[in-house]
């Protein structure tokens, strides 16, 4: 066999299957039932890596939170690109937070955990979905309700 040439199915399984391995070397306590219940970047316990979980609801698009505007909430400092947003947030977390802590929402289904891109959104029935990567998102896309329901008996058992 060359070693030098991978098919595409070979290349693509290396490539999630790296992506799932750094997603959960990524995480503190590194497997699935260690992860804590709050997605936070390696920078100080930041919810889902600054981003603004309110804005994607009102701007339908990633937004930087800022650390002038914050608010502490499950174990995690969340960051708002205003305090309109993060009196929203402070008022209703369970409305705006993202689903399965802000982890990755088809690794959750497939019952692991995995890192989140804040590009990765869906908002589905009003709640906020993140996903590892735009690949994965198009594999969690391909059947959301199945995944959704997966995702959410699978949970309990990963927080």
């Amino acid at each position: 066999m060359n070693m030098d040439i991978l098919t595409r199915r070979q290349a693509m399984g290396a490539v999630l299957g790296g992506a799932a391995a750094i997603g959960l070397m990524s995480l503190p306590g590194g497997a699935a039932a260690g992860a804590g219940k709050v997605y936070k970047s390696r920078l100080g316990g930041v919810a889902i890596d600054g981003m603004d979980t309110v804005a994607y609801f009102l701007e339908k698009r990633p937004v930087k939170g800022s650390k002038e505007f914050t608010h502490d909430w499950s174990g995690a400092t969340w960051r708002f690109a205003s305090a309109a947003n993060r009196d929203k947030f402070a008022a209703e977390p369970e409305k705006y937070a993202p689903q399965y802590g802000g982890f990755c929402a088809w690794a959750v289904a497939q019952g692991y955990t995995a890192s989140t891109e804040p590009e990765t959104f869906a908002i589905v029935d009003g709640r906020l979905y993140l996903n590892y990567s735009m690949s994965v998102k198009a594999q969690w896309e391909t059947d959301i309700p199945g995944h959704i329901t997966k995702a959410d008996a699978n949970w309990p058992g990963i927080k």
